[in-house]
């Protein structure tokens, strides 16, 4: 069956980001992704070259909507942090993917664009990258906590983030 020209590769990245948010990365298959589009796996090949490509095209589109949600968020640190949970709350699996596929970076880099504008304003250029990887460290980190269910001691984790941005945003704003 030849591939249908109703089948894109906008929609191969589609189905294989549900997929992978719906069964994590072993559901990911290109058998899988080919069914969910309408076409059998030997067709999928002539879009993608295989599962690795698969894997980068679904971490550069996470990373697109990423940017795309920062951009649509508050202009300030908090906000961003706040989209950033956000997000990786409704996609974990793409959340993850971000992080474990370097061939993504490029995508982030243009992701966190905000966050470098937003510390700029901050904290003035010379310290910029410098704020903006720590909000970037300190969240990626807690939510990795978090969606890993690292944080067992109870309390309202919703509290404790907030606690945590609304901290580190002040003394990132007193260090202008």
């Amino acid at each position: 069956m030849p591939t249908p020209d109703r089948t894109s590769v906008a929609e191969i990245v589609a189905a294989a980001r549900e997929l992978l948010e719906a069964g994590g990365p072993a559901a990911l298959t290109m058998q899988a992704v080919a069914s969910r589009v309408g076409v059998r796996a030997p067709s999928l090949y002539k879009r993608v070259r295989d599962r690795d490509a698969l894997l980068v095209m679904v971490a550069e589109a996470t990373a697109d909507d990423v940017a795309t949600r920062f951009a649509a968020s508050g202009s300030s640190l908090s906000d961003l942090g706040r989209a950033y949970r956000t997000f990786a709350h409704e996609h974990p699996e793409g959340f993850r993917l971000m992080f474990a596929n370097d061939a993504a970076a490029e995508r982030m880099g243009r992701a966190v664009e905000p966050v470098l504008r937003a510390a700029r304003e901050t904290v003035g250029d010379e310290h910029a990258l410098d704020a903006a990887r720590l909000l970037t460290a300190w969240a990626t980190g807690f939510i990795s906590m978090e969606l890993a269910g690292a944080f067992r001691m109870g309390g309202d984790i919703d509290a404790a983030f907030e606690y945590g941005l609304k901290r580190l945003t002040a003394g990132i704003d007193s260090g202008r």
